[in-house]
């Protein structure tokens, strides 16, 4: 049924309360977004496996790019493929299920921030205390911090949305509607823990790195011709760990860029209102970080190259491939 101004609506019967259906983009920009849903959630499965299956990727930091991993999978499989259906048709699933829709993106979004605060944690060791870094940074507390961290999440953002989660359909504004609303409160409260704190930490840290790598560059400039040979061979895990951190820095800049935007309208005291049904430039951006992650990984990880061409071929399937050589 349509109306007099021929907008056709969601619920036909409902002519006072009904929401009008979304006008679709175009068949193109529906395929070019289904077809980057699909290669987020390729590229990061990729990841998953690789640093999964071989037992030579099992280190601290790979631990924390494998969490990541999981929460980009997850945007890929889970957030993209909603955004579109909503975008396109009205929401018939109900209340109950559009509050966990909502619920699942603010965990699995906030969830990546706090990844990429471990991952900066973990560089600062490395570069600006590698004597102690493996005595202090050891496979067990990384997976206890990254079970802390997605927990800490999951309670965190069910406090943020019991408003919504208690009153399901309070903030529609019409039947056929999915959004997710944070008033000024919980909006900055939100807006601090999740953007502005984190944010903090990961500059003041890569500040931190970047400065000790420029000393640690001299300091090798001035000294190299007097290495001896088993120093040499520390100045080369010196090296692969400023490698790590550059490829992650690349990672968290990339990363900023994305979020920076979405999170624009708090910095001029808007109200933060999450609609499925309006989807925007900001939030696609902010679910392209998750796609472009793995592509850096390819870009300046040789061993993930490598993975891929073992798991594209299916030799992983092979026994004892876990114990390839992948480094």
């Amino acid at each position: 049924m349509e109306t007099p101004g021929g907008a056709e609506l969601c619920f036909p019967l409902l002519l006072n309360t009904s929401c009008r259906k979304p006008q679709s983009d175009g068949m193109l920009i529906n395929l070019l977004l289904s077809f980057i849903s699909l290669l987020t959630a390729a590229l990061n499965l990729l990841v998953i496996i690789s640093i999964s299956h071989f037992r030579q990727l099992h280190s601290p930091t790979n631990l924390l790019i494998l969490s990541l991993a999981v929460s980009d999978f997850l945007v890929g499989l889970l957030l993209m493929p909603v955004e579109m259906l909503l975008t396109e048709n009205c929401w018939f699933l109900g209340d109950h299920m559009c509050s966990c829709i909502i619920y699942i993106n603010f965990i699995i979004t906030s969830s990546s921030v706090g990844n990429m605060v471990l991952i900066s944690v973990d560089r600062y060791l490395a570069i600006c205390d590698p004597l102690r870094y493996d005595t202090r940074v050891t496979l067990d507390r990384t997976k206890i911090c990254v079970c802390l961290c997605w927990i800490y999440f999951v309670f965190y953002n069910c406090l943020i949305l019991m408003d919504n989660l208690k009153q399901l359909n309070l903030h529609n504004s019409c039947y056929g509607e999915c959004a997710g609303f944070l008033n000024h409160i919980t909006g900055s409260v939100d807006f601090v823990f999740t953007f502005i704190g984190p944010i903090t930490v990961i500059i003041v840290l890569y500040i931190k790195i970047f400065v000790v790598a420029v000393s640690q560059a001299q300091a090798m400039r001035f000294h190299i011709a007097a290495l001896t040979v088993q120093r040499k061979v520390g100045v080369t895990a010196k090296k692969s760990e400023m490698k790590a951190a550059r490829t992650l820095g690349v990672v968290v800049v990339v990363f900023l860029i994305c979020f920076c935007p979405y999170y624009s309208p708090s910095f001029t005291g808007e109200v933060i209102e999450d609609s499925s049904l309006s989807s925007n430039f900001q939030v696609w951006l902010l679910f392209f970080n998750s796609c472009l992650n793995p592509v850096i990984y390819a870009f300046f990880y040789p061993w993930f190259r490598k993975s891929i061409k073992l798991i594209v071929t299916l030799k992983i399937l092979q026994p004892g491939s876990c114990d390839a050589n992948i480094l």
